[in-house]
């Protein structure tokens, strides 16, 4: 399609993705510098090709939306509704297993993700549980839990997984008190620790992390040796993961060195 049967927002769309792509990961500002735009209208533009899949927003910016695993190619960030179709019923025995350490009067805390979305439903049903979470879709399943209280984040929501971020997300996070933290993750590997590929996620992962006592890993074995762009938290920050099969030899031997404890689903 040529330029001419654009409209001028869908041109400056274009421009924002081939700078983008040309240098991997910009700021706000230099989009702004490069499009002559408003903050607003490259925030909203922004939002739009994160939502097409071209790209990843970042704090301040935005980055390509291709992003490396660790020794294995090449992965693009794939929506909740995408991962609902991959492993169901590993992540099904994971969020079972993961909700037998849950106990009355706990105080959990639940990142967004498949995994973490199956374990709220697996407690949807208990007494005296209050959840932590930035994710939308979890505090909506829980809605109508008459034993579960839901403390759901301020924020921006991320379309793709739901999660709020940003400031208002962190301002909400550092007033709480965690028991046990159910970090999903989008890889974990010895090197890398558990990681993500939304900077934004990361960061208020990493800060419902500090607020906790016990931080939990939960994943599939897809995810087990590998890593995408932004680390979450270091294997040392974890006492605890969740998986459904054995572990590459780097990542289970580090994991013993740290002291985690690993339950097999």
């Amino acid at each position: 399609m040529g330029t001419q049967a654009l409209s001028k927002g869908q041109q400056r769309r274009e421009q924002m993705l081939s700078l983008i792509k040309r240098q991997s990961r910009v700021t706000l500002q230099e989009i702004v510098d490069y499009c002559g735009c408003s903050e607003a209208t490259a925030r909203r533009d922004l939002g739009l090709l994160e939502e097409s899949g071209d790209i990843i927003r970042t704090i301040g910016g935005a980055q390509i939306g291709t992003l490396p695993y660790e020794g294995n190619g090449y992965g693009k960030e794939s929506s909740f509704d995408e991962k609902k179709q991959l492993l169901w019923n590993e992540k099904l025995a994971i969020a079972e297993r993961a909700a037998a350490l849950i106990e009355e009067g706990d105080v959990i805390g639940l990142t967004g993700g498949t995994t973490t979305y199956l374990i709220a439903k697996a407690i949807k049903h208990r007494e005296s549980i209050t959840v932590v979470t930035n994710a939308v879709n979890i505090a909506m399943e829980l809605a109508d839990s008459d034993g579960v209280q839901v403390v759901l984040t301020g924020g921006v929501m991320r379309s793709k997984s739901f999660e709020l971020c940003g400031p208002l997300a962190r301002k909400t996070v550092e007033d709480i008190h965690i028991g046990k933290m159910f970090l999903g993750s989008d890889g974990i590997s010895a090197r890398q620790g558990v990681t993500t590929y939304s900077e934004l996620e990361a960061e208020i992962s990493q800060m419902l992390v500090e607020r906790a006592a016990m931080t939990i890993a939960v994943f599939d074995h897809s995810k087990a040796g590998k890593a995408s762009l932004f680390t979450v938290v270091p294997l040392a920050s974890l006492q605890a993961c969740v998986t459904d099969g054995p572990l590459d030899v780097e990542l289970e031997r580090r994991l013993a060195e740290l002291g985690v404890v690993v339950h097999q689903a």
